[in-house]
């Protein structure tokens, strides 16, 4: 395995989407053919499947050093209500363009820190969704806590509002790997919000690990591990921990290279980590993710529905993800846009009635085949092409590329097929490697993705 490690370990994709961001053309974006491509999607969209709603609150009161999302530091909680009207006001922008009441069947409120906001605040952003779009009948809402400042009154407030899933960034319990990523929270606060949680009806609670951390070892990793399992969350996100400096600035400087664990330590940590996690009853699905069989991810998974987005993982998808809020990314199926990552740039342009997109890509005939040959690969560890909807010319070049991975044990080749073994699995970003066409003719020049490993 640590052969195998050496030598896949490259820089490469998580595939939350295809083309990834990187490689989006700018050249044929333009928000007009966004707003097209949104009503397309809405207009094929049926009632029962709905419209998704990622909705990105960035504000954090302090920096964790291993984040790599958009967020805002401040104290300043007087920065709440205007920004959510103009979540508010952006989401009314989508309804007029859609032209009639959208039916919601998933939200997902991501960060910087959600519940930075006050359970009263929150309340009215959702309120205020529904005051303008209609419920489904099922929904899927979720929401991202942070174990040192979740309420009683958060967890309460938002399961009046139907939210029945949280994921707590537990990332690791060592006292010396917190203080280095500056995120210090004990096991009682996650213990805490995770019992207070189930006690209000929530009937998925999600833990973050991260493995790979500065200073961290495979014990640390075990003890993490063990701590988890005590509590037993539905759903368990075990990251590699992403080191990409180059893009995220200073946030991710907080320590040296030389504090992080090698390339076959991290490895290690994982092979380990996902033992453990196997030996207590939970299910791998695709990558880095495990659930109990009771959860709908391990269902969605049994079932052949499960998805992957921008979000990560979830147990059932939407034609249409409509992301709010700043550097929020949505998804049209056949098109990306991403809103603008400065909060005053933000509200300025909403304020102005403009779409605050900065960034995007209209998705090719192409772009579609291939996006759905990396989703099958992500999520289920196979695809076909048996089907000539499925074909695209350069697919005998990418069956020639894996050749090599087949002969390390990595894929099975069939004449209309591929797929991942169990030794495979941990390298599934580089099996997808081969069908992003747009990086493989254009290899960049620069640091651009964490290493795959």
């Amino acid at each position: 395995m640590c052969t195998l490690v050496s030598k896949y370990n490259v820089a490469g994709p998580r595939y939350t989407s295809y083309p990834t961001v990187p490689y989006w053309d700018q050249d044929l974006f333009s928000l007009q053919s966004w707003k097209t491509s949104v009503k397309r999607s809405f207009d094929e969209s049926n009632e029962h499947e709905g419209t998704s709603l990622y909705i990105h609150l960035p504000f954090c009161e302090s920096m964790c050093t291993f984040c790599g999302c958009t967020k805002r530091i401040t104290k300043n909680h007087q920065l709440e209500i205007p920004y959510i009207k103009s979540v508010l006001k952006e989401f009314n922008m989508y309804v007029n363009l859609m032209g009639r009441r959208p039916t919601v069947s998933q939200i997902h409120l991501g960060g910087g820190t959600p519940t930075f906001f006050s359970h009263a605040n929150l309340k009215f952003l959702i309120e205020g969704i529904f005051r303008i779009a209609n419920r489904a009948e099922k929904v899927e809402f979720s929401f991202e806590g942070h174990p040192n400042n979740t309420t009683k009154e958060h967890l309460a407030v938002l399961a009046e509002s139907g939210f029945t899933r949280v994921c707590y960034g537990v990332q690791d319990y060592n006292i010396m790997v917190q203080k280095a990523i500056n995120r210090v929270q004990p096991f009682e606060n996650v213990k805490d919000a995770t019992v207070k949680a189930r006690e209000l009806g929530y009937t998925s609670v999600g833990h973050d690990i991260i493995y790979g951390l500065p200073f961290q070892t495979k014990d640390h990793v075990k003890n993490t591990i063990e701590k988890t399992i005590e509590l037993m969350p539905d759903r368990i996100a075990f990251y590699s921990y992403a080191h990409v400096p180059w893009i995220k600035g200073n946030g991710q400087r907080g320590f040296k290279e030389e504090d992080l664990p090698s390339p076959d330590q991290k490895r290690l940590q994982y092979e380990m980590g996902k033992k453990m996690l196997l030996d207590a009853g939970y299910d791998e699905i695709g990558m880095d993710h495990f659930a109990l069989p009771t959860d709908d991810l391990s269902i969605a998974k049994r079932n052949g529905t499960l998805h992957r987005n921008f979000m990560g993982y979830s147990a059932s998808k939407t034609k249409l993800m409509i992301g709010l809020g700043v550097s929020a990314i949505s998804d049209s199926w056949y098109g990306f846009a991403q809103n603008t990552k400065s909060v005053e740039a933000y509200q300025d342009l909403i304020n102005n009635d403009v779409f605050p997109v900065y960034r995007g890509h209209i998705l090719t005939q192409e772009d579609l085949i291939i996006r759905r040959h990396i989703l099958n690969i992500m999520c289920s560890f196979k695809t076909t092409w048996e089907s000539e909807a499925a074909f695209f010319p350069e697919l005998p070049d990418i069956v020639t590329k894996l050749l090599e991975l087949e002969k390390d044990g990595l894929v099975v080749i069939s004449p209309k097929k591929i797929e991942v073994t169990e030794k495979g699995k941990p390298f599934v970003r580089n099996i997808c490697l081969p069908f992003d066409i747009r990086l493989q003719r254009k290899k960049p020049d620069t640091k651009l993705f964490s290493m795959t490993v």
